[in-house]
């Protein structure tokens, strides 16, 4: 039967007898607590790729020594304990007989362990096989060591490595969704309901610009089918809905659900989409492959548009009085910008009166 290292050990006498030790542990408790030295370093990960800034924190009170990481915005699990508050030794024996690794260490095993005298600010100390280079400490660490230790230098010295910031890459548009949707999922864990501009739609509510439209296509059986395309002034949407024709063998209904149409050529994490000054009588829009020519527009179109003609071409806003017949002579254009004047007061002083009562609710909300 093998002899047991541990059962052998207990079964020699104790000794009586102790060296005397002239350390009061008592004066040191009364008068190193509560004061550390804090030194700011840079752990050595190179073998992932970087370096961490951390901060070893070096407990006069009993000895004792802990590693936190800094805690910085970079993705990671917020874990600062890199060591626990322990002692370190310096150097530990390697035992003959037993693994003594899974008990406590033994004086037997550490003849020394870290000290103040120990850390030197611009060297790199080996804590636990793993090294670190202090950078700098605090105020009271080198106020501690000109009094104490008045022959070691605590100069300050620059990193030697910097990380570079990496810059945030917003992945290619995957096609789920809308650009907006899917950008708050890059930005944020949580994704938040992309933001509305709430004057547009105050101003621009229940307005609708409607056209006659046919669709442009190779075959024949297309012919002669007939949309309204409708555009949303609200938001910046298109919606198509086709016509019912008899005998055609196409069920009339909804062609295109609400949505923002980007114009050919246009990339997809840039895209430019479809603006009223784009819609032009004649002029064709593609459509997700679908390629539909306006063929006419109802009034309220002309109207709208004469009302913006110094932000539009005027192109798109001569093909719709060509088509819809209309010539304007100076007395109906000062006419008609003397009501319009008086709409866009009246408009103005609702938009403001909303606007006033929103940010007075939004202020008592908060």
């Amino acid at each position: 039967m093998p002899v047991d290292p541990y059962t052998e050990h207990r079964r020699k006498p104790l000794l009586s007898h102790t060296t005397p030790s002239d350390f009061d542990r008592l004066h040191q408790f009364l008068t190193m607590d509560r004061k550390v030295l804090r030194f700011f370093a840079l752990w050595d990960d190179s073998h992932y790729g970087e370096t961490r800034p951390v901060t070893i924190t070096y407990f006069l009170v009993d000895d004792t020594v802990e590693i936190r990481e800094a805690d910085a915005p970079n993705g990671r699990i917020p874990f600062p304990v890199l060591m626990r508050r322990q002692r370190l030794p310096k150097k530990l024996k390697e035992s003959q007989a037993f693994p003594t690794c899974v008990l406590e260490v033994s004086k037997e095993e550490v003849d020394e362990y870290y000290s103040p005298k120990d850390f030197h600010v611009g060297q790199t100390i080996t804590l636990l096989g793993r090294h670190f280079q202090l950078c700098d400490c605090d105020g009271f660490t080198k106020e501690y060591y000109a009094k104490n230790h008045p022959d070691i230098d605590m100069k300050p010295i620059e990193r030697t490595e910097k990380l570079p910031e990496r810059k945030k890459e917003i992945p290619p548009y995957n096609g789920f969704g809308s650009l907006e949707d899917t950008l708050q999922n890059c930005l944020s864990l949580i994704p938040k309901q992309p933001k509305k501009n709430l004057l547009q739609l105050l101003e621009n509510d229940h307005k609708v610009l409607r056209y006659s439209a046919r669709l442009d296509s190779q075959f024949s059986e297309d012919e002669g089918r007939r949309f309204v395309l409708s555009y949303f002034l609200a938001n910046d949407m298109i919606s198509i809905y086709e016509k019912p024709t008899r005998n055609s063998g196409v069920i009339g209904g909804k062609f295109l659900e609400k949505t923002r149409i980007p114009k050919p050529g246009s990339t997809v994490d840039h895209p430019e989409f479809y603006s009223p000054a784009d819609l032009a009588i004649g002029s064709t829009v593609e459509v997700f492959n679908h390629r539909f020519v306006l063929t006419d527009a109802d009034q309220y179109v002309l109207t709208y548009l004469e009302s913006i003609s110094s932000q539009i071409p005027s192109q798109t806003l001569a093909s719709v009085r060509q088509k819809l017949g209309v010539r304007t002579t100076n007395n109906e254009q000062n006419g008609k910008s003397q009501s319009a004047d008086y709409k866009n007061i009246k408009l103005e002083y609702c938009i403001k009166s909303i606007k006033k009562r929103y940010f007075k609710h939004k202020r008592q909300s908060s």
